[in-house]
């Protein structure tokens, strides 16, 4: 049974970091690809993140880049998004969703294979 497990969530004020970490059981991550995705209430599913089976490729949605970075540690089987210089509209539950063996970017939730519960992101202002 696969598992996807976001970890690192919580309050920070504007301006400060997290890194939230995607944690796998039942696949292997060095075979997906992994995507970050976030939702506000209210809000539709946006895409913040991707990075490719290999990891050779990534890419952000604009309103992240420049300020989070996505990695991958196959040997932790774990996947991470860096979120720096956080602003208030940053706050939402950040999910992380996995794709296998897909190498270029989906920006799409709906064409992930899998997807883990999410952690809530709250940047005070």
């Amino acid at each position: 049974q696969v598992q996807l497990v976001e970890s690192g969530g919580g309050l920070v004020q504007a301006g400060g970091s997290l890194r939230l970490s995607c944690a796998a059981s039942g696949l292997t991550f060095s075979s997906y690809a992994v995507g970050w995705f976030r939702q506000a209430p209210g809000k539709e599913r946006e895409f913040v993140a991707f990075i490719n089976w290999s990891g050779s490729s990534t890419y952000y949605g604009d309103s992240v880049k420049g300020r989070f970075t996505i990695s991958k540690d196959n040997a932790k089987n774990t996947v991470y998004l860096q979120m720096n210089s956080l602003k208030p509209e940053d706050t939402a539950v950040y999910y992380c969703e996995a794709d296998w063996h897909r190498s270029a970017v989906v920006t799409s939730a709906a064409e992930y294979d899998y997807w883990g519960q999410g952690t809530q992101v709250t940047v005070s202002s």
